[in-house]
């Protein structure tokens, strides 16, 4: 079905009923949806599109495909070292940092797209995490961005990929995107980016559904909704897990 819709996709940008003389994209996503059951282990999203009104003579497309999750604000702590102990200074917060942020390019993406387009359509690490203001003790408010930028990338969820798209020639799009197990619910908007001379010419965009599946989303809602509750079954489930273990030792090993 996958190569079906490549070949579709590819006809499609050909078609001379369908060419005009500014170039379009068409993409399809392998997957639209994604269900964060408990055995959810990560998975891979493939992008693949086709370039309408493409001509024999165009050579100089690029495409930039971003893949952002939920945004939310959160606070960003400095490890100060007091009395020969590191531990957490004062916070500063980040107005807002998608939860999950991929980035897939034809070339490096200094080479192929403005800083004004950057900014425009907000590409790049640099314009989706927001600080907007810091407090005046603060000397570097960008270290506190990196510092985002640095942890969510350790964990899976932020990653650029120069080099990662290919257009066959000029015309057929294709890439592929790792999604982590760590995902957070919530709807991902995947876009795709066609470029000529550095200036964006095209955008495709899509949503993905990412959800919580199974025995994993009543966990979920129970402690969302219930805390205390949840809290309380964890530790009665929890004894009594341990009184089972130890009933059975003693009844098999006695010794």
């Amino acid at each position: 079905m996958r190569q079906l819709s490549v070949i579709l996709l590819f006809l499609f940008a050909f078609s001379p009923a369908l060419s005009d003389d500014v170039e379009s994209v068409v993409a399809k996503l392998s997957q639209t949806s994604v269900s964060l059951t408990t055995g959810f282990a990560g998975s891979k999203l493939s992008v693949y599109g086709a370039i309408k009104g493409v001509g024999d003579e165009d050579h100089n497309l690029q495409a930039i495909v971003t893949v952002t999750g939920p945004s939310a604000p959160l606070e960003v702590r400095k490890k100060v070292r007091t009395a020969g102990i590191w531990i957490n200074g004062r916070g500063v917060r980040v107005e807002s940092a998608p939860s999950f942020y991929a980035v897939a390019t034809t070339g490096p993406i200094r080479d192929i797209i403005t800083h004004t387009d950057e900014l425009r359509f907000r590409i790049g690490l640099d314009h989706v995490i927001q600080l907007v203001d810091a407090p005046n003790w603060v000397n570097d408010r960008e270290e506190y961005r990196r510092a985002v930028a640095r942890v969510r990338a350790d964990e899976g969820l932020y990653s650029v990929r120069n080099d990662t798209v290919d257009l066959i020639d000029g015309a057929l799009l294709l890439t592929e995107i790792d999604l982590p197990a760590n995902l957070v619910e919530g709807d991902y908007e995947a876009r795709i980016f066609l470029l000529r001379d550095m200036r964006v010419i095209d955008v495709f965009s899509d949503t993905i559904e990412v959800r919580r599946a199974g025995i994993g989303r009543i966990i979920y809602w129970g402690a969302r909704e219930y805390p205390a509750l949840y809290g309380v079954l964890s530790i009665v489930v929890a004894l009594i897990a341990g009184w089972l273990a130890s009933a059975f030792f003693r009844t098999f090993f006695p010794n």
